[in-house]
């Protein structure tokens, strides 16, 4: 078992910074062979249905408190990323593996290639998970060497993957391959049936339901309000949209200081109705998806007045719980909030990476 991954020392750092990217990302010119007997392909977009049909399968005996839907999956093509994608077929044309590969195009700060994949329950602890593991490595090192980054020595790139906390045989396999827990986040719900607070702001500010003619003035202050979280990066309109394909407006709401004749967004809360996961959770959600404050105005409870406003929007809806995930080491605060408002731990992940 390899010992404790250590942050790297300055020398270090600096005779990193001194190689290009495509140096450091030291891309191998043949990738690793995937197991019989399964016949491995490229996956393309046509495979979205047998890929998503896959997923379900991998989802209904795992049962992790969520559930993938067919628009999910035909993300991994997004033509705004460069991705690769291994399947492994049986003698009958069935998908039973897949591994991801997606580097997002656009990042400023930090590049970050996120791996994903899935194995048929009985396909495991035949060392498939394994070997597309090392397949997904070897192409990601290909995929940043040939980025438009690449000759870049100043950029930081990271090898990205999600881990749900009941996931430890994963786990264990990525930290003999180099990769160490970096992020960690709780999944967070609050019981709407316990008398919800009444939280107010001061004026001049107002909490008001979100309506389409703001959203844009949201979508900057939210690249504001997240500048200084950790792999925040600023959204385009386009992004801004994307991100939140299961927006509910109703359960949508936007502080703003009046004070002037134009107003000015404080803080925002962005709401997502996820039906498709409530069978796997148990219960119902109104799903707090972004909640920001901006700097000027921390401190002065418009989170909770936010929080407070979309829980009473979630019950009146018939929701049982309100959920949101967070961030541990969140610097704006938020966490604090969350536990006087009665919100209690359900779950937690873990982001692994690796440094390029």
């Amino acid at each position: 078992m390899p010992g404790p991954t250590r942050e790297p020392d300055d020398a270090a750092v600096r005779a990193s910074s001194r190689a290009t990217l495509a140096e450091r990302a030291q891309a191998p010119a043949e990738l690793p062979e995937l197991p019989d007997p399964l016949a491995w392909r490229s996956l393309v977009p046509a495979d979205v249905d047998a890929l998503t049909a896959l997923i379900g399968h991998i989802e209904a005996t795992d049962n992790p408190p969520y559930r993938t839907t067919t628009d999910e999956v035909r993300d991994y093509f997004d033509p705004g990323q460069d991705y690769a994608g291994i399947g492994g077929f049986d003698g009958e044309g069935k998908l039973r593996a897949f591994g991801f590969v997606r580097l997002r195009h656009g990042e400023a700060q930090v590049r970050r290639v996120f791996l994903s994949g899935g194995i048929e329950a009985s396909l495991r602890d035949r060392g498939v998970g394994r070997a597309i593991l090392d397949w997904q490595l070897a192409r990601a090192r290909q995929i940043l060497a040939s980025s438009e980054y690449a000759q870049e020595s100043d950029v930081t790139a990271l090898i990205v993957v999600d881990v749900d906390d009941d996931t430890g045989a994963l786990a264990h396999l990525l930290a003999s391959r180099g990769f160490a827990p970096r992020r960690y986040y709780s999944q967070l719900r609050r019981d709407l049936t316990v008398p919800i607070p009444e939280l107010t702001v001061d004026r001049p500010l107002y909490v008001e339901p979100w309506t389409p003619s703001i959203d844009d003035a949201v979508r900057r202050a939210h690249n504001t309000a997240f500048n200084d979280v950790w792999g925040s990066e600023p959204l385009t309109p386009q992004e801004w949209q994307r991100e939140r394909s299961h927006n509910v407006p109703s359960w949508s709401f936007v502080a703003l200081d009046r004070s002037s004749d134009r107003a000015q967004v404080a803080g925002y809360l962005m709401s997502g109705r996820y039906e498709h996961d409530w069978p796997a959770l148990g219960w119902t959600e109104g799903y707090t998806e972004i909640l920001g404050v901006l700097p000027a105005w921390r401190g002065r409870h418009v989170a909770g007045a936010l929080l407070t406003h979309a829980m009473r929007a979630y019950a009146a809806d018939g929701m049982q719980y309100a959920g949101l995930d967070v961030d541990a080491d969140n610097p704006t605060g938020a966490i604090g909030v969350f536990g006087r408002l009665d919100y209690e731990q359900v779950r937690s992940s873990a982001v692994y990476m690796l440094e390029i």
